[in-house]
């Protein structure tokens, strides 16, 4: 059975865009390399930020513009981009009766653990977690895979008692690289195509439908 829910961040919990596009601007044009205003960077939410970044200046991942260009963005995000995020409608009061089912929530997030904590504990959801786990400044553990993997051997938990819930195929599939079911979100970053490629266990399309899918997905290990 199910005890264990692993939650995504940014775009299942709560939405960044603002945050995070506008500090990977800050961080781009600060090195040099500005991007157009009209130019859509959406979909840098979730992955590993310094790819995305690489991405967008066309240069490898280890080249010296991606970490100038994180570290960029760092020094806005860290400051005013944290809280540049709105919670979505119903996180609080389904993760409030989650727990008051007996299930343990952790969050499982790319972005850096101490960024993480501090955004869950502005909005006042860290209350509502066993704890809280993300990526090391150092770009350790970005992996949604080998973060899933450290949080099961952390936490000596059993993946079949697990389940991951996040909006970006790296969700799941990291879920999946541990033999963890992967619940989707419709609503977050991901596109439906996305989604249907990585082939969740299920797809919500609102966070309050969680408690709901996990007891169907309880069922069907009794049944």
């Amino acid at each position: 059975m199910i005890k264990n829910i692993l939650i995504d961040l940014d775009g299942t919990l709560t939405d960044p865009k603002v945050g995070i596009t506008t500090s990977a601007r800050y961080g781009l044009e600060k090195i040099g390399h500005p991007i157009a205003e009209d130019l859509n960077i959406d979909w840098i939410i979730g992955p590993p930020l310094k790819a995305s970044l690489a991405k967008l200046l066309n240069v490898d991942v280890s080249d010296v513009l991606a970490d100038q260009a994180l570290q960029g963005y760092r020094e806005r995000f860290a400051v005013t981009g944290l809280y540049e995020n709105k919670v979505y409608v119903g996180v609080a009061e389904t993760l409030a009766q989650l727990t008051q089912q007996g299930f343990h929530l952790y969050v499982a997030t790319a972005k850096p653990t101490v960024y993480a904590r501090q955004i869950l504990e502005h909005f006042d959801l860290a209350q509502y977690f066993k704890a809280i786990y993300g990526s090391e400044l150092n770009g350790e553990r970005t992996n949604k895979g080998d973060l899933i993997e450290y949080i099961l051997q952390q936490e000596q938990l059993h993946a079949a008692e697990c389940v991951m819930v996040g909006d970006r195929e790296y969700d799941i599939l990291g879920a999946r690289r541990n033999q963890i079911q992967g619940i989707a979100v419709s609503y977050g970053y991901g596109s439906s195509e996305e989604i249907q490629h990585a082939a969740p266990a299920k797809i919500i399309h609102t966070f309050s439908d969680l408690p709901d899918m996990v007891a169907v997905l309880n069922q069907a290990k009794v049944s």
